[in-house]
């Protein structure tokens, strides 16, 4: 289960939370902290002051700088999975589920906590632990896009995969480069371009188009 990464904000040092609520509080600084300078830049100092508590209090959460960056990577790739996942069970039209795939990558890309570069772009994928979760968010996303092809459009697995690691390829690379450039389109007409590109070519392979 994913956890919810909030903005950071002060709570004052000494300030008694519950754990959970405490956890929340240091991966919110972490995350400011990560997505402004990279891991390797990012010091357990700076995050501990961001948060407003001491290095002990760090260190009781989380034994280390990689193992706080794992706790934060992993509840990201676990967001994508999700809005994956949801956006091909919005809907049984399959025109408008691949609309709602695009639409899931620019939504997570347009995050206020820059999510998205410690999922695309970790300056730590030599780590073996982060490539393998950066790994499970493009594989779970496209399982759950070939699943639903497969069911839908009687597809054998392999032309399926290929289709969906496609359509993930496709909405990937189009949201950052939105994003980088300066959200020059409104995102629904940005949402809405890319995925009539993918559902003109991945269309014909679903039976059940509107």
């Amino acid at each position: 289960m994913s956890e919810t990464v909030q903005q950071a904000g002060p709570a004052g040092r000494g300030a008694r939370l519950p754990r959970t609520a405490r956890r929340a509080q240091l991966l919110a600084a972490a995350q400011d902290v990560f997505a402004a300078n990279g891991y390797h830049a990012a010091a357990m100092d700076e995050i501990a002051e961001r948060a407003g508590v001491s290095k002990p209090v760090l260190y009781q959460h989380f034994p280390g700088k990689l193992e706080l960056y794992m706790a934060l990577l992993d509840t990201h790739v676990d967001e994508l999975i999700r809005r994956v996942a949801d956006a091909m069970e919005s809907t049984t039209d399959n025109k408008q589920r691949v609309r709602a795939a695009v639409g899931a990558y620019f939504d997570f890309v347009d995050g206020e906590s820059q999510a998205y570069r410690l999922v695309f772009e970790s300056d730590l994928r030599g780590e073996p632990m982060v490539q393998q979760s950066i790994d499970r968010a493009t594989d779970a996303c496209v399982e759950s896009i070939t699943t639903t092809i497969t069911a839908d459009a009687g597809l054998d697995i392999e032309r399926a995969r290929l289709l969906a690691v496609g359509l993930v390829g496709v909405s990937q690379i189009a949201a950052r480069d939105w994003l980088t450039e300066g959200r020059q389109l409104p995102k629904d007409e940005a949402v809405g371009l890319i995925s009539t590109l993918a559902w003109r070519g991945i269309g014909g392979g679903f039976p059940k188009s509107a």
